[in-house]
């Protein structure tokens, strides 16, 4: 245990000397017993004297200094449902949002809650598929990040929204193998049941500054936490919040077809021109100077000047959510930044790669 130590020392006045004097404090080792308040006292050699300090020890712990939290995270809820119970919504609408020629299909879905279910923006819920798995016990839970603001897409706090790609490949032996809760997921019907679980997660709340600079950096259906960060800050009208700083979204993909929300993302851009900036990196399409592929970074790099000085912002955060092979490559750009003002920085972004 961490203690504080109290000592108040009285030396005798001496008079001057015509001898030089060195002040050494030597004190002998004891054993103190730190259970209890109390007083000891030590013989101590200073200059050619002998003198008793007395010192006064005392166990208590130096006042812990409260940590105040700079994310919206006052009430927020997490495990309202668990798995042994959770709560029972119903598909409200279940769409397709990439092009058929994209390497893959991500669907965008809403789900009932009436309420029930509180949660924040940058929170996840559990899905549980329907059926039993190979060994006859019900599926697990999957986590998939929010891709709604707390109001939902339809502004009463009854809905949830996820973004979610269908998970289909070959593996080693030939086979094709479909993921159970992405596949459970974009095939459900309006009308369908669906058992969710949560809402959980703290790391990937919002700022709480309406004034701050917010930095996403999203691949594919990474953008699910952010398009529910980005509906608060420019689709709605709270009485307790309005977005005045910059939000700016680095949103990886493949393909244009594989492009996610990019209409709202441009309203959102007419809307607040000076508050919210999108820049896309589309690694099969695009090239650098260099002809290298256009990955985050890689469109990071060539607004390295300015991202360096917003990083050095206070009220400056930083998101990350999507494949987390991504996460190496942000890392280097982030090094290689601070390397422009002869620092070394260990970075440590709000992360989650569930989505």
């Amino acid at each position: 245990m961490a203690t504080a130590v109290n000592a108040a020392v009285s030396l005798p006045s001496s008079k001057s000397s015509s001898l030089p004097i060195r002040n050494h404090i030597i004190v002998s080792p004891e054993r103190i017993n730190f259970n209890k308040c109390f007083l000891y006292s030590r013989n101590v050699c200073v200059g050619r004297k002998v003198v008793t300090i007395k010192a006064q020890v005392t166990t208590e712990a130096p006042a812990k200094v409260e940590k105040v939290s700079k994310k919206n995270d006052e009430g927020v809820v997490v495990n309202k449902f668990r798995p042994k119970d959770p709560y029972i919504g119903r598909c409200l609408l279940n769409t397709k949002i990439t092009g058929d020629d994209a390497p893959g299909e991500t669907w965008h879905m809403v789900f009932t809650t009436e309420g029930e279910v509180p949660y924040r923006e940058g929170q996840s819920i559990g899905v549980i598929p329907d059926g039993i798995d190979k060994n006859g016990k019900p599926h697990k839970l999957r986590l998939y990040s929010i891709a709604s603001s707390a109001l939902g897409d339809f502004g009463d706090s009854k809905t949830v929204s996820l973004c979610v790609k269908r998970l289909v490949y070959t593996n080693d032996q030939g086979e094709i193998v479909k993921g159970v809760c992405s596949n459970f997921l974009c095939d459900l019907k309006p009308g369908a049941d669906v058992k969710i679980t949560g809402p959980v997660g703290k790391e990937m709340l919002m700022p709480k500054d309406p004034n701050a600079t917010v930095i996403m950096l999203g691949t594919g259906t990474g953008i699910a936490p952010f398009r529910s960060f980005l509906w608060k800050m420019f689709f709605e009208k709270h009485e307790d919040y309005k977005f005045k700083g910059l939000a700016w979204l680095f949103l990886g993909v493949p393909t244009t077809s594989s492009l996610l929300y990019k209409d709202e993302f441009e309203k959102m851009k007419e809307k607040a021109p000076e508050n919210f900036r999108v820049d896309y990196a589309v690694s099969r399409e695009q090239t650098n100077d260099k002809g290298e592929k256009m990955y985050i970074q890689t469109r990071m790099a060539q607004y390295a000047e300015e991202l360096w000085e917003l990083l050095k912002k206070d009220n400056t955060y930083v998101y990350m959510c999507g494949l987390k092979g991504m996460e190496k490559g942000i890392d280097d750009i982030m090094v290689s930044l601070a390397a422009r003002d002869g620092k070394y920085i260990h970075a440590k972004a709000d992360s989650d790669f569930s989505g």
